[in-house]
């Protein structure tokens, strides 16, 4: 006999079953039992959350001739059938195998036929989304008035694509993607039933990969135990996943925010040499670089890490300060390593341009201002690290993460001065490659404007024409502009456009000289009294 793959095996049979989606299984379990089912369901949200599954328990529970008006007793005729995939009452249709109307026509006319035994002749259509328009207006008029003994479940993982039409005339219910700690408890379950031996942090690490998708999970515990048997340890989870594991990862973390060029350099390339995927490398570094950020500003409760592990990347914490590891988290996290290379050329200059933009500061600003706003920030930080007695654990969590985004929007922004800017702006043409309406918004720019002043937050634009300064002053170019250069200076700015003529394109100016070069006059000088 062929065995069957774990998420078909294990497929949720009540509702009570079905994982970390309380919310729809309970409105469900209501109207069965208050007798008032919908003709239509729409139940959209990621894949492997149990859209078909609870479409299944649905149709057992409407037809369960034990029962009828709650849970399915999933021992009864029709329950039973339904379980073995031989009840002819409940159709299943996969839309992406049958997208045109011709399919929907014949829905249509087989909808009209009385079920065989059960009550109702459930429909479920999974991914709906992939239905014709044509498709959609047949299926819509028998939406509008269904047979009385007909049920519709649509099932869809981009809700999006779903005509407004069909939505209005169908209960909607939005799949979460489900908690760690509900598939963690179910394959925990599952395991056992199994006789599975598993190491804790390996099923915690299974459903941190599976990202909400319980399917996914199953899928992946299934395949290890067909590569390691009934034993399944951390280190196996990993090797199947392509991890790298946390010591090299914590290695290059400590490099980095130490600002050892060399070192850093050294232990990617022995990542090279190692056969190491760089794009998995640098995802777990980034991560690595977040539980540093959170453990820093004391939200280490929100981390699902040991005790052991958190003091470990403290003392890493304790030496670095909120703007640098914010700094690190920004530059390593825009790396773009293409699939068909395997260069670890993106690390090594991610890791030199943060030591470097470090020297180009110089010396740190002692100013009373400056000083005044570290001393702010410092006396956050303490507080935010400080356990408060009489405030509960989840409330403490709450100022923590304020008090974070306090912190960020307080940090100075990175190198004031517009010679950095100007020296950096082709990484902003750069970076908006393939945007726009017709993708060419890198070319709009690459000659057609410089910066020429800063104020404040405010990057002040030069644009030689007016057809390309009033494009850039459209709403939606502003804002992709703006967000290109938020990626790649690390910090919140915004823009404003002016004329400038070319031949007199400003190198290093402040804004003032810019103005007067523009043809403004000055009034009114104050300090020295004259006008």
């Amino acid at each position: 006999m062929t065995s069957q793959v774990f998420y078909r095996k294990w497929r949720p049979q009540t509702l009570a079953e079905v994982a970390g989606q309380e919310y729809i299984t309970k409105t469900l379990l209501n109207a069965l039992l208050s007798e008032r089912v919908s003709h239509a369901y729409l139940f959209c949200g990621p894949r492997g959350t149990g859209k078909t599954s609870t479409g299944r328990i649905l149709a057992k529970a409407v037809n369960c001739l034990n029962n009828g008006k709650g849970e399915p007793c999933n021992e009864c005729q029709i329950c039973e059938a339904i379980n073995q995939n031989r009840d002819l009452d409940l159709v299943e249709i996969d839309a992406a195998s049958n997208t045109g109307v011709d399919d929907i026509r014949k829905l249509r006319e087989k909808v009209n036929y009385s079920p065989d035994i059960a009550r109702y002749k459930v429909y479920i259509i999974d991914e709906v989304h992939m239905l014709s328009t044509s498709a959609f207006n047949a299926l819509l008029k028998t939406l509008e008035e269904p047979p009385a003994h007909v049920i519709f479940i649509l099932a869809t993982t981009e809700v999006h694509k779903i005509p407004l039409t069909i939505l209005s005339r169908c209960q909607r219910f939005d799949f979460r993607r489900i908690p760690q700690k509900a598939i963690t408890d179910r394959l925990a379950y599952i395991c056992n039933a199994e006789e599975i031996t598993i190491d804790p942090d390996a099923l915690a690490l299974i459903a941190k990969a599976s990202v909400g998708s319980l399917r996914d999970a199953e899928n992946l515990l299934e395949r290890l135990t067909i590569y390691g048997g009934k034993e399944i340890n951390l280190e196996q989870v990993k090797d199947l996943l392509g991890m790298t594991g946390d010591q090299r990862v914590g290695e290059l973390c400590k490099y980095v925010l130490n600002k050892d060029t060399a070192s850093g350099l050294a232990s990617i390339n022995s990542i090279l040499i190692d056969g190491i995927d760089p794009r998995q490398f640098t995802k777990e570094l980034v991560e690595y670089l977040r539980s540093i950020l959170i453990i820093k500003v004391g939200a280490e409760e929100t981390l699902d890490l040991s005790s052991n592990t958190i003091n470990e990347r403290k003392v890493l914490a304790n030496g670095s300060s909120v703007e640098e590891i914010l700094r690190a988290i920004k530059l390593f996290g825009q790396i773009n390593i293409r699939s068909e290379s395997q260069s670890t050329l993106p690390l090594e200059l991610a890791l030199v341009e943060f030591a470097l933009q470090k020297e180009q500061k110089g010396e740190p600003d002692t100013s009373p201002k400056m000083a005044n706003k570290a001393q702010v920030i410092e006396k956050k930080i303490s507080y935010s690290t400080t356990s408060q007695p009489d405030i509960p654990k989840s409330e403490q969590r709450k100022q923590n993460v304020a008090s974070t985004q306090e912190i960020v929007a307080e940090l100075p922004l990175a190198d004031q001065n517009i010679e950095y800017f100007q020296k950096r702006w082709s990484h902003v043409i750069q970076a908006l490659k393939g945007v726009g309406s017709t993708g060419n918004l890198d070319a709009l720019l690459r000659s057609a404007c410089d910066p020429i002043a800063l104020e404040g937050d405010t990057i002040v634009l030069g644009f030689y024409y007016p057809f390309h300064k009033d494009k850039i002053e459209d709403p939606k170019y502003r804002h992709m502009v703006e967000e290109a250069v938020n990626r790649v200076f690390g910090a919140s700015y915004k823009l404003r456009c002016i004329l400038t003529p070319r031949d007199k394109k400003p190198k290093s100016q402040s804004l003032v000289e810019a103005a007067l070069e523009m043809g403004a006059k000055i009034v009114d000088e104050e300090a020295g009294g004259n006008k």
